[in-house]
């Protein structure tokens, strides 16, 4: 069988799945030349002309413009060169489709279309932007422990390349947190307080270990109270309340009296639970750990006569 050798632009279309009118358009351009003609005036392709029209296709298909294309068939660039800066760029059309993706699941559970756009475009370093106009307001003019100070500003807002819609959500309430002025206003206290404590001598340093282990012993007191319907303002909550105290007074390293109690309820005026909620979406934006939210267990513990400090 004699091996074909030549083809009719018809032949190449079967052979490629392209329109005829499409290989007349590429052999117009030089792309796929045309080595003869038949005595009907024709025209006819050989071998070499079906593999560039076959890579033209390829190419066509992954998204490269006509011009590269044809400096691929020049061999003035090579595939490879061309193969990874259109990766880059379908990488960053991905990144940027399921950003949208996210976007708008958001707003179809229930955020404002504007708003959750603009904040979930920002880069980096907008978004970071936000968080220390946020620092510079609640912590400046204030003498705080530097150490505390700086652990604070430390924090970075990492929103992935591939946020889920809960990252998305969590880094618009963040975001519309930090600008609401009734929680700077609350934290510009804490940190009034935290310098006039300083200044009278009390040392403000991260809670020890013991302390710790007191606080997650509350949190698990008072949970167990609210699962089991423990009232507050009964008995067995009293109890609760003698159990909790008497581990905060070994943290604490002071006898379980009315001083202890003055202790907690002034470490309580740190605890803003929006405080805590500020944590919880760092953790979430970021992709760490999962912070606990404790909301709860601190008001049943308010409600039954001690704060939870922490």
């Amino acid at each position: 069988m004699v091996p074909v050798t030549h083809y009719s632009i018809g032949e190449l279309a079967g052979l490629t799945g392209l329109p005829v009118r499409t290989i007349r358009f590429y052999s117009d351009a030089g792309l796929i030349p045309v080595v003869g003609r038949t005595g009907g005036g024709f025209r006819v392709y050989d071998v070499a002309g079906l593999n560039r029209l076959k890579l033209v296709r390829t190419l066509r298909d992954l998204g490269v413009d006509l011009a590269t294309a044809q400096r691929v068939l020049e061999r003035e660039v090579g595939i490879a060169e061309v193969a990874r800066v259109h990766a880059d760029a379908v990488d960053a059309q991905i990144r940027t489709l399921r950003l949208r993706r996210s976007v708008l699941r958001a707003v179809a559970k229930g955020g404002e279309m504007e708003l959750v756009n603009e904040l979930a475009r920002l880069s980096d370093e907008e978004r970071q932007r936000i968080l220390d106009d946020f620092f510079d307001d609640v912590f400046g003019g204030y003498d705080l422990e530097p150490g505390f100070e700086s652990m604070m500003r430390s924090v970075r807002v990492q929103l992935p390349d591939d946020p889920s819609t809960e990252q998305v959500e969590a880094w618009v309430e963040l975001a519309n947190l930090v600008r609401d002025e009734d929680f700077r206003a609350s934290i510009r206290r804490m940190s009034e307080r935290h310098a006039e404590l300083r200044a009278a001598g009390s040392e403000m340093t991260a809670p020890s270990a013991e302390q710790m282990a007191a606080f997650t012993f509350g949190v698990q007191q008072a949970r167990a109270a609210l699962d089991a319907g423990v009232a507050p303002d009964s008995a067995r909550a009293k109890e609760v309340v003698e159990a909790v105290n008497a581990r905060w007074a070994d943290a604490f390293g002071v006898p379980n009296d009315d001083a202890l109690a003055a202790r907690l309820m002034e470490q309580d005026a740190f605890a803003d639970p929006r405080a805590e909620h500020y944590w919880r979406l760092i953790a979430i934006v970021n992709g760490g750990p999962a912070v606990p939210d404790t909301t709860a267990e601190r008001e049943w513990l308010r409600r039954a006569g001690q704060p939870l400090s922490g």
